[in-house]
């Protein structure tokens, strides 16, 4: 109505902020104006932020870039309005493989000081990690789910147990402050990180993920826990792992998230591992190094080849929270402990 009828912002700011930070993401699909696509009032220009940011669970994460730049350049949302489009654009930026200017967009807002200024930082702490520099991504407090942090940096160094803790205790605190959507995301990365160690276990929390995904609209955090599933699959000959892999694959690209390919990719390594498949898991490491050349998550094919306790063909990039040869043995030891069940049928 705002927008139709050329009224102030008003209360609609707080309500923008109150709506972005339930992290649900019930669809907003407002008419269409006369003027499809034009933006010529701070009500225009809201009406299409906050479309472009629920719309990118269903739209191309490039696409959600592009509506949102088309916002930020108008100059037409108020300060603490504007910084909200700049930071959901850095997020998609970053989702597609653009990092420098996803960095720039989270240093912008972080510089800024504002309401996002601490989800900034851990965007910042984020984009350190998929770089490979796990020790300075570990720096955040609640305001920036610092347990989240905790847990995507230990997972990578193999230590699921720790990992696993540290997004149960995510998880948790998401609850105490009612953040619905923070909870089943941590969730889900609790039943990924257990799915490399315990399939019993993962099966029941790959349980609980969906069902605090049941009703909210987060469409990385279901693709993780589809990945999960296929890790607690993983090694067995009777899993059609395979054909599952490609029906999530073609998901993934439909919404233009990298990273989740990536982290596909890599649950395909750890299968093949448990197989001693070699061709397809040459093939897979292939994959991940040509799908990151840009730097960005380059230590994933480092990790496939810690699973298969193969030599890397170069030095890693990645500071290792305690070190190559630790982390190695771990990724290793993933692989054969499953290995054991797979032969015993647990």
């Amino acid at each position: 109505m705002a927008r139709d009828f050329g009224l102030e912002l008003d209360w609609l700011t707080d309500a923008a902020w109150r709506y972005i930070s339930d992290s649900i993401w019930e669809p907003l699909a407002p008419p269409t104006p006369a003027a499809a696509g034009v933006l010529e009032t701070a009500a225009d220009a809201l009406v299409e932020t906050l479309s472009a940011i629920a719309r990118r669970q269903h739209e191309h994460r490039e696409t959600t870039a592009a509506r949102l730049t088309a916002v930020a350049n108008t100059g037409l949302l108020p300060a603490e309005l504007h910084e909200m489009a700049v930071y959901y654009r850095a997020k998609a930026e970053r989702d597609i493989g653009r990092s420098a200017a996803s960095r720039q967009g989270m240093q912008l807002v972080a510089d800024g000081g504002g309401r996002l200024a601490p989800a900034a930082r851990r965007g910042r702490a984020h984009l350190a990690r998929l770089a490979g520099d796990f020790p300075t991504a570990r720096t955040l407090g609640w305001e920036g789910r610092h347990h989240r942090v905790e847990g995507d940096v230990w997972w990578l160094q193999g230590d699921m147990d720790r990992a696993a803790a540290a997004y149960e205790a995510d998880r948790n605190e998401a609850e105490q402050h009612g953040v619905t959507g923070e909870r089943a995301h941590g969730q889900a990365h609790r039943a990924f990180a257990l799915a490399f160690t315990d399939p019993a276990l993962a099966d029941d929390e790959i349980d609980l993920a969906q069902q605090l995904l049941a009703g909210l609209d987060l469409r990385a955090t279901v693709f993780i826990t589809r990945i999960a599933a296929l890790l607690r699959d993983a090694g067995r000959d009777d899993a059609d792992i395979d054909d599952r892999a490609q029906v999530l694959r073609a998901d993934i690209r439909t919404a233009g998230l990298t990273y989740a390919e990536l982290a596909l990719d890599l649950a395909l390594a750890f299968h093949h591992a448990v197989r001693a498949a070699h061709d397809d898991l040459t093939d897979t490491i292939a994959r991940l190094r040509e799908n990151t050349r840009s730097g960005d998550y380059a230590y994933y094919s480092d990790i496939a080849h810690f699973m298969a306790a193969l030599p890397l063909e170069s030095a890693s990039a990645a500071r290792w929270t305690d070190g190559e040869p630790a982390t190695r043995q771990r990724w290793h030891a993933l692989v054969t402990t499953r290995q054991a069940g797979v032969r015993t049928g647990r």
